[in-house]
């Protein structure tokens, strides 16, 4: 029962996690209320940020996953004194996608589509977390590779979202910067050490925000935008982890050339 329990969360705790996540959102479509904006008007510069009650829901929902996350991997036999706050990073950053997609299919059908496929990424990514404290379980692997699958599946939604609510620049740009260093650290840390690379997560961050800010104002639709920013976010990752195993440099660069070609390929052709 010991070695079963290091391997999965219990199943009480998740679900008292997710129920009380999924209520938030629940709640958000049921009850209306009226608009906020924040505006500042400069010379030459204007800013108007919206606030409805589904952008404070949306912060109260990721402040649940966070303080859930943290008492769902408490009980995980193996973590003893260790910190595990690399393994709020990724569900948190779960809830905060999903108020995106969410706010804008509000007053359609499609909502509860988007809800149940939250729900179900959700609960995987937490048991995967869940799985990850210990990288000697056989599950480790596929755990590994489940949370880089909806890393990148995030970030791809995130833009795609952003890019259909039109979302100015001076928005898109922190948000990209934002959610493509907590991505990468993440990943990156997957290896099984302690060696956060922030270096790396920043610098890859950066180079993200940037073709963000140079793609913003071309006629892109909104997959298009999306994939032509994942993929350098995947090629820059691959490489990283590349250097980091000691591989030379030219055999370095091919793989992650490979992956920024076709999803530039496959955006030009959507």
């Amino acid at each position: 029962m010991q070695e079963d329990r290091s391997y999965f969360p219990s199943a009480d705790r998740l679900g008292v996690l997710t129920a009380s996540i999924l209520l938030t959102f629940a709640l958000t479509r049921l009850i209306q209320s009226p608009r906020l904006t924040l505006t500042l008007s400069l010379p030459g510069f204007y800013f108007a940020f919206p606030l409805t009650l589904g952008t404070f829901m949306t912060i109260l929902a990721a402040a649940l996953t966070a303080a859930g996350m943290d008492w769902l991997t408490r009980d995980h036999p193996l973590l003893g004194n260790r910190s595990n706050r690399e393994h709020l990073l990724l569900p948190t950053l779960t809830t905060f996608v999903m108020g995106a997609p969410l706010a804008l299919l509000s007053d359609t059908s499609a909502w509860w589509a988007g809800f149940g496929v939250g729900a179900v990424l959700l609960i995987a990514i937490c048991i995967a977390e869940y799985i990850a404290i210990n990288p000697s379980t056989p599950q480790y692997a596929f755990a590994r590779a489940g949370l880089t699958a909806v890393a990148y599946a995030l970030f791809l939604i995130l833009l795609t979202s952003l890019r259909f609510s039109g979302a100015r620049l001076f928005l898109l740009v922190p948000a990209v910067f934002l959610v493509a260093g907590v991505i990468s650290l993440r990943i990156l840390h997957l290896d099984g050490t302690d060696r956060w690379d922030f270096p790396w997560a920043i610098g890859i961050g950066l180079v993200c925000a940037q073709i963000g800010a140079g793609l913003h104002y071309w006629s892109l639709t909104p997959i298009q935008f999306g994939l032509a920013i994942t993929g350098p976010l995947y090629a820059l990752t691959m490489l990283s982890v590349s250097i980091a195993e000691n591989v030379p440099l030219r055999r370095a660069v091919i793989g992650p050339a490979i992956v920024v070609g076709a999803a530039w390929v496959a955006a030009l052709f959507l």
